[in-house]
């Protein structure tokens, strides 16, 4: 399974999956048809998936278009999202499994950026491969989502599941959104050396034009904020040991960013 990240609108990207034995795509939450089009077309591929992390227009707004152009094309989301994700055919839920290229994803159910949400997480194919995480806008690099429709102790709950997959798994959120991610990070806990480092190498990434996405959930856990609401320094910012009240506290304090 070949992944190509494809940017989209200002700043979403596009999870381009390719089985190169079969010619055949599924696409990651399809913001817009041009770049999907785009890809396929170079890689002589036929679209038969669409996986649909939430219902956002900035995740779901292709559907039509691809569907159009690829009539056979089997639509998934969330069973929480029915009604909401345009041309969806298959209604997932917790511990579901899909198939694409001779891999099964594992479904997660995510509630907090919306009460819907799910992630596709494609286990390694051998023990020290990279495991594939596909996580729309609950997870980001240095970040975490928004919380439009769920609770603190729902995002909470559902970073748990995220923070508990090996730390050799990529990390393909579905925003660039690392950079200002990062210089909030370092006003909450300024003492993190592996954060002050990575800040460093990821301004210079950006000057150079270059993408941050993937992440790995090993340096997730090092430097993401909204992973270490366990940490003493997050809690003392928090001014709380509560794990709910301290990841709370300090998504509010990013609100404010």
């Amino acid at each position: 399974m070949e992944i190509y990240r494809l940017p989209a609108l200002s700043d979403n990207y596009i999870f381009l999956l390719f089985d190169a034995a079969t010619q055949t795509a599924a696409v990651v939450d399809p913001a817009e048809p041009e770049p999907v089009l785009r890809q396929l077309q170079q890689l002589g591929a036929t679209l038969t998936t669409i996986f649909n992390t939430h219902h956002h227009a900035d995740h779901v707004g292709a559907n039509r278009s691809l569907l159009q152009h690829f009539p056979n094309v089997m639509v998934y989301g969330s069973e929480v999202d029915r009604g909401r994700i345009p041309g969806q055919q298959v209604f997932l839920s917790e511990n579901d499994r899909v198939a694409f290229a001779g891999r099964e994803a594992h479904i997660y159910f995510l509630p907090g950026h919306t009460r819907a949400h799910i992630a596709y997480y494609f286990p390694p194919v051998m023990g020290d491969d990279w495991g594939e995480l596909f996580c729309g806008d609950t997870l980001f690099a240095g970040g975490c989502g928004r919380l439009f429709e769920g609770t603190p102790q729902q995002m909470l709950t559902s970073l748990t599941k995220l923070r508990s997959l090996p730390d050799t798994t990529r990390i393909w959120c579905a925003h660039e959104y690392t950079l200002k991610n990062l210089e909030f990070a370092i006003t909450v806990e300024g003492d993190n050396l592996a954060l002050q480092e990575r800040l460093r190498a990821v301004q210079a990434a950006r000057q150079r034009d270059e993408a941050t996405v993937p992440s790995t959930l090993g340096l997730e856990k090092q430097t993401n904020p909204f992973l270490r609401w366990d940490v003493a320094a997050l809690q003392a910012t928090a001014n709380t040991t509560d794990p709910a009240q301290t990841f709370a506290r300090i998504r509010g304090l990013k609100d404010q960013f």
